[in-house]
């Protein structure tokens, strides 16, 4: 179905159905509408999650899809300029915090291009580049900033990238425009992406999870409806349904899935398998 054809079928079913429930807001009823059209079929999968993702863009936060600063890459200022170099052309990413005297002291972002147009410069001289010279400025966010206004401020700025910070001004993690952009249309991959999917499905029907994976890119993948108003992660999930810090091995049933706890670090669940919750016979088969 083209673009121009779903949008019509879309506005015909709001005014057909606004017409008769005024109880609710009108952004209650688009969702509700997304979802009548994706259940009778007139609204493919992926049409369906793009909608939902524009709809729902003001009610997640920064938080809750940034990159979490134990998973950040960054760059010590105060490092051989030869290590430095290594590490950015090495990097997967083409912005890096830069920070001096401690990881939390984040003092600017440097971008690859800018150390390539800089060691184009027929005086460089490799041993004397000072990094924080050609870093750009950080920009801080709330980590509470919602995500349709940290779009409008992305596209205002027109910058890429931000550091997120908590009430205290400490550093909790960065979010880019892609982040906020993937909560719309789904994973943007390209051939310098990392594989973060952190997702796999098993020979016996079960699913394979990192802790880390957000609820909403697995049901997003698996079309699944776990709910993600009391935790961001998989992990988090677990945690909150179970009151507890799960030791390995342990098995939880809820929202209809069963989860097993394969891998635990600390005080992290790392990794888990889920499977329909009435698969018994194969929980037992798998020794869980």
């Amino acid at each position: 179905m083209s673009g121009g054809s779903l949008l019509r079928r879309f506005l015909i079913w709001l005014r057909g159905l606004w017409s008769g429930r005024p109880e609710l807001s009108a952004h209650e009823r688009l969702l509700g509408t997304v979802d009548q059209l994706y259940g009778e079929g007139s609204v493919v999968k992926d049409d369906r999650d793009r909608l939902d993702g524009i709809l729902h863009l003001g009610e997640l936060e920064v938080y809750d899809i940034m990159v979490h600063r134990t998973a950040m890459r960054t760059i010590n200022a105060d490092d051989m300029p030869a290590e430095v170099i290594r590490q950015i052309l090495e990097s997967p990413f083409t912005r890096l915090p830069l920070w001096r005297g401690s990881s939390d002291n984040i003092v600017g972002v440097i971008h690859a291009k800018d150390l390539l147009r800089a060691m184009a410069e027929p005086d460089f001289e490799r041993d004397k580049l000072d990094i924080s010279k050609i870093a750009q400025k950080p920009w801080f966010v709330p980590d509470s900033t919602n995500l349709k206004d940290q779009l409008n401020a992305f596209l205002r700025r027109k910058v890429h990238f931000a550091l997120v910070v908590d009430e205290y001004g400490d550093v909790q993690g960065l979010v880019t425009l892609e982040d906020i952009l993937e909560e719309i249309v789904g994973e943007i991959a390209d051939e310098h992406d990392i594989d973060v999917q952190g997702v796999r499905q098993e020979a016996d029907g079960s699913i394979v999870v990192d802790g880390s994976v957000p609820i909403r890119d697995l049901n997003r993948a698996l079309d699944w409806n776990l709910p993600d108003d009391h935790a961001t992660t998989i992990a988090g999930l677990v945690i909150h349904e179970s009151q507890m810090i799960p030791e390995e091995r342990q098995s939880f049933t809820f929202h209809g899935k069963r989860f097993f706890v394969m891998k635990r670090e600390k005080n992290r669940i790392t990794r888990l398998r889920i499977r329909p919750a009435g698969d018994e016979a194969a929980a037992v088969a798998a020794g869980e």
